[in-house]
């Protein structure tokens, strides 16, 4: 799956919600909406709502019913998609990723870093662990694996450390086990991943550039006209109260935004860091 998920962001679906399209795996009738993921039960039950209300507003373009899949799956077998709309959740189009210590730490930038340790998620999050490692390599600091908080490091490197759930990130600092965390900023106001407890004793020391926080696909070759109509019936669905519930369901997603420039350049950008990424670190 790691390497499914990598496919995903090169393809700039990014963290968050997010869904791929295809009608081709199908009869040219059926419309079929598939996500990333290692939960496909629990995300099944957040796609279903969606392809309901979509479907009925897609036949005039002859699309009849719809299908769920894994994303993973079918994105692997297309080979190829791209970038159709951005998604809102939590009141954000935009996020980063925050690089935090503990106030009492001798650390106040992230060149500062070096000869340090840094508690990541894990290689499928964006702005716990995409973005951080983009940061670091962009400043010229060496980054260096670690199989447990007491491993020994390459000098000069930043030591890091996947340890999962953004709970963790911020418990092992807290716990002085690891000297920083990263993780993004929607996290570092979210207190069920970032106690209170815990964030009286931290304090920021470098923030990230902004990057979309959702991007909803289409796959390569969807017939123009379902792509169109999909469009149009996403963008409209947060002003239709039919569609509240299915968008409730849908991670909490608000609403459906067009990419505009300076989105579709932030997302090349992304795609050739993560080439970097994979390049120099993994």
């Amino acid at each position: 799956m790691r390497g499914l998920r990598w496919c995903l962001i090169a393809c700039w679906l990014l963290a968050g919600a997010g869904f791929a399209v295809t009608a081709a795996a199908a009869p040219s009738s059926v419309l079929v909406l598939g996500r990333i993921s290692d939960d496909l039960a629990t995300h099944y039950e957040q796609l279903t709502p969606l392809l309901d209300y979509v479907v009925p507003r897609m036949r005039g373009v002859g699309i009849r019913r719809g299908e769920t899949t894994g994303a993973s799956l079918l994105l692997e077998q297309r080979g190829s998609s791209h970038p159709l709309l951005m998604t809102e959740s939590g009141g954000m189009r935009e996020f980063h990723t925050v690089f935090f210590v503990r106030r009492d730490s001798p650390i106040q930038s992230l060149k500062q870093l070096r000869g340090h340790t840094l508690a990541l998620q894990n290689a499928s999050y964006t702005s716990g662990y995409l973005l951080p490692m983009l940061e670091l390599l962009r400043n010229g600091i060496a980054c260096d694996a670690l199989l447990s908080p007491d491993a020994t490091q390459v000098m000069g490197s930043v030591g890091y450390l996947m340890v999962g759930s953004k709970l963790n990130v911020a418990a092992l600092v807290h716990k002085r086990l690891i000297d920083a965390g990263a993780f993004s900023n929607a996290d570092w106001d979210d207190e069920r991943h970032l106690p209170a407890t815990f964030k009286r004793d931290f304090r920021i020391v470098h923030r990230s550039t902004q990057v979309p926080r959702a991007v909803e696909m289409v796959r390569t070759g969807l017939d123009p006209a379902v792509q169109r109509q999909l469009r149009i019936v996403l963008l409209q669905a947060a002003s239709d109260p039919q569609a509240g519930p299915a968008l409730k369901r849908f991670f909490a997603t608000p609403a459906f935004h067009p990419l505009d420039d300076t989105s579709r350049r932030c997302l090349d950008a992304l795609s050739a860091g993560l080439q970097r990424v994979r390049d120099q670190v993994e």
